[in-house]
């Protein structure tokens, strides 16, 4: 059994499905980091997981122990270097399980609590029912008592033993102290709660299950990401195609793909050529041109051709695996604004025991003098009674507040936002890597780009040709391209590239010969041709170079690199190569500018190209000629001018001390060449368009989470103090907290209607 050893310490991760809010884990944390050993705990509850750092020495059910000594049920209990599912832990079949347990939970304890209802209608309505109070109290034990009902109350004093205090606690102590309150029914002659005390259960049970329910639509994305990688694949091994598992792949595999089929895992075409729909990682449905030497991608889609493919990846370190993890650490990640909610909710339900005691007490005390408070809520709450004797209301008072004021609410507002919008991220291609950059992007004042790769494509083109009176802009292109055919330089790449474009039959040269730093000469269908610069030309006594002069200096004044084309002796004109700027830079530019973002490009390329590119695209502020240290001093002096509001992009490798000197860094590249270790935010296909996505992504995602925080804040400032002077029954009060939490969780899945 493998394990991730960290210098002397051990990770662990640990599945507790009913960990359900920011508040349980703040229980399950605080209680694991008791354990002598625990170095750093970190809760996910999108996932229901908590990886847990400890020494060596830690034992992993004493961890398990802690846990559960908390009130959580621990279903599974691995180390992190080990596969979950060798540890039966696949999180879609532990999600499902608890959904199941939670629905067999509520259909059991519907049944009695419906008859009890119905009982309690016919009795108070149209004529007593004999033994009504034995009957219901046999009725509502096993709701109260067993199935749900025991497991939140073993939860509750697990919880309070362990010195903290859950939601089940407030469950526990709104549904006990009723029914055994209306046993006394049995001696003295009194209101009976013994319905009240089913009906609290049965509703808690409904708000777990509907949660559970709820989440599962919220976090769906990690599923979707599960389901998408291939199961089999076909290898050839010893000669022969053979069927294996995908888990049986090793780095080094030939896999056949063939059309229609997912691609097993990531690698380079051997053989073949074929479009792959790679939408899963780019978030565009175009299919890209494959074949041999071409990169590809784990789980996405040969269109047509038969490709062989040699498995680079395997395992968790495929372009799928990172993402997915990607996906985990934003969604179980905390945003600044949750810490202030933390410190709150972490005191919250030992301040409402205080008010529903309270609240109890001063019935009990002034309960006459408040009595006025019934008659007027009388005249518009139908279930407010005003003459009930003041011992039922006290009671009704302190179980209302108990029940309307689970935290649910505050604990998902966050959590449910984050899965929300991680997800939503990675369909787009725009991978959030924390809590903390969503919060941060949103506020982006300045958005500082790298040149090369960024807003250009990192890679030459040809750009314009100019030809000599007399001679056409094909024949110039040709010649060069000829030459430069048996060249390996990026621009004489540009240049052949450039003739196949045009659709030019490219003749072949003799006598080929590179000129150091200059050019390239050679000999093609008889005609001697020399191709490169002025110094080059000149020194071999070219002709016609002055008729050429005004045109090469106004292409290099655009930054252009200009290479001269001689025929015979004589020039007949020039081609001009650039770092072409990407079709989308300048939309996304202008997009940003439209958010009110100043944009700024820091570069290492001289000012000349710099300032060319800046101007076709919108820059408004040019910083070149700048080494790696000194991008980081020029990140530094923005944040000085601007404030923690900067936002880097690059592509992930060169600007890694600037990406992580920005407030936000955004790596832009594609596919698993993404540097994502550099930066808080990866966009995989690469294109600039997709960080203004990445900004909205933030501004829509930190909209709901506020509007989540406000209205749980809201609801519990209004309702608890509506309890407590006796205004809310019971039961209301736990339909309403229900309620609450699905609307905090309904609120987030609303963000999937935001437009990108």
């Amino acid at each position: 059994m493998s394990t991730l050893d960290i210098g002397e310490t051990t990770a662990y991760r640990l599945t507790v499905p009913t960990m359900g809010s920011d508040h349980c884990a703040g229980i399950v944390t605080t209680s694991l980091k008791r354990v002598p050993g625990v170095r750093a705990v970190h809760t996910n509850i999108a996932t229901h997981t908590v990886s847990v750092v400890a020494s060596e020495d830690s034992e992993l059910p004493v961890l398990t122990a802690a846990v559960e000594r908390a009130g959580y049920k621990v279903v599974s209990a691995f180390p992190e270097g080990d596969l979950p599912a060798s540890a039966g832990a696949d999180p879609d079949e532990i999600e499902t399980r608890h959904l199941n347990i939670a629905a067999r939970r509520l259909i059991i304890a519907a049944a009695p609590t419906t008859l009890i209802m119905i009982l309690m209608m016919v009795h108070m309505l149209w004529q007593p029912v004999p033994g009504y109070l034995a009957i219901v109290a046999v009725l509502a034990f096993p709701v109260v008592f067993l199935f749900g009902g025991w497991e939140t109350h073993r939860s509750a004093w697990l919880s309070l033993t362990n010195r903290t205090a859950n939601m089940d606690v407030l469950i526990s102590m709104g549904s006990l102290p009723p029914y055994l309150i209306g046993l006394v029914g049995f001696i003295y002659p009194m209101t009976s709660f013994i319905e009240m005390a089913s009906t609290i259960m049965t509703f808690h049970m409904l708000g777990r299950y509907l949660e559970a329910r709820a989440k599962g639509s919220a976090s769906q994305a990690i599923r979707r990401l599960l389901t998408l990688g291939a199961k089999t694949a076909s290898v050839i091994r010893d000669g022969e195609e053979t069927q294996i598992p995908i888990t049986e792949l090793s780095v080094g595999d030939l896999m056949v793909v063939r059309p229609g089929e997912k691609i097993p895992t990531d690698g380079e075409v051997i053989d073949g050529q074929s479009h792959v729909d790679e939408s899963l990682a780019t978030g565009e449905s175009l299919p890209v041109a494959k074949q041999a030497g071409d990169t590809v991608l784990g789980a996405t889609v040969n269109k047509e051709g038969r490709l062989q493919v040699r498995a680079s990846r395997v395992g968790s370190d495929t372009f799928l695996s990172q993402v997915i993890r990607l996906v985990e650490e934003a969604q179980g990640s905390k945003v600044p604004i949750q810490e202030f909610a933390d410190k709150i909710t972490a005191r919250f339900v030992p301040a409402v025991l205080v008010i529903s005691l309270g609240s109890m007490a001063v019935w009990l005390l002034f309960g006459e003098r408040l009595r006025p408070i019934l008659h007027w809520g009388a005249t518009f709450l139908p279930w407010v009674n005003p003459d009930a004797p003041i011992p039922v209301i006290a009671v009704l008072a302190a179980v209302a507040v108990l029940v309307i004021a689970c935290p649910c609410a505050l604990g998902l507002a966050t959590p449910t936002a984050l899965m929300v919008g991680a997800g939503m991220g990675a369909e787009h291609g725009v991978l959030i890597r924390s809590g903390e950059a969503i919060q941060t992007l949103k506020d982006a004042k300045v958005v500082v780009l790298d040149k090369t790769g960024t807003i250009t494509r990192g890679e030459p083109e040809l750009t314009e040709i100019v030809a000599t009176p007399g001679i056409t802009e094909d024949e110039v292109l040709l010649v060069a391209a000829a030459v430069e055919n048996a060249s390996e330089h990026p621009i004489a790449k540009a240049v052949v590239e450039g003739a196949h474009e045009r659709n030019l039959r490219i003749s072949d040269v003799a006598d080929f010969r590179s000129v150091s730093a200059r050019g390239v000469e050679g000999t093609v269908e008889a005609t001697r041709i020399l191709i490169g610069n002025r110094r080059l030309l000149e020194e071999s006594d070219v002709q016609g170079l002055n008729e050429l002069d005004s045109d090469l200096a106004r292409l290099q004044q655009r930054g252009r690199t200009v290479i001269l084309v001689a025929r015979d002796g004589v020039a007949i004109g020039l081609v001009a190569v650039a770092d072409s700027i990407k079709s989308e830079s300048r939309s996304a530019i202008a997009s940003m500018h439209n958010l009110g973002i100043r944009v700024v490009m820091l570069t290492g390329d001289n000012e000349r190209a710099a300032h060319t590119v800046a101007e076709e695209v919108g820059i408004d502020e040019v910083h070149a000629e700048v080494l790696p240290d000194g991008k980081v001093e020029t990140i530094r002096a923005l944040q000085e001018r601007y404030g923690p509001h900067v936002v880097m992009i690059g592509d992930g490798i060169n600007d890694a001390p600037a990406l992580k000197q920005a407030n936000v860094g955004i790596a832009i590249g594609a596919g698993a060449d993404v540097a994502i270790e550099a930066a808080d935010v990866t966009l995989i296909s690469g294109e600039l368009t997709k960080a203004v996505e990445a900004i909205r992504l933030s501004q829509a995602t930190f909209r709901k989470i506020v509007q989540n925080l406000f209205w749980a804040w809201f609801y519990n400032g209004a309702a608890i103090p509506v309890a407590a002077i006796g205004l809310l029954h019971p039961m209301i009060g736990v339909v309403a907290m229900t309620a609450s939490s699905l609307s905090v969780i309904g609120n987030s899945m609303l963000l999937r209607r935001s437009n990108l």
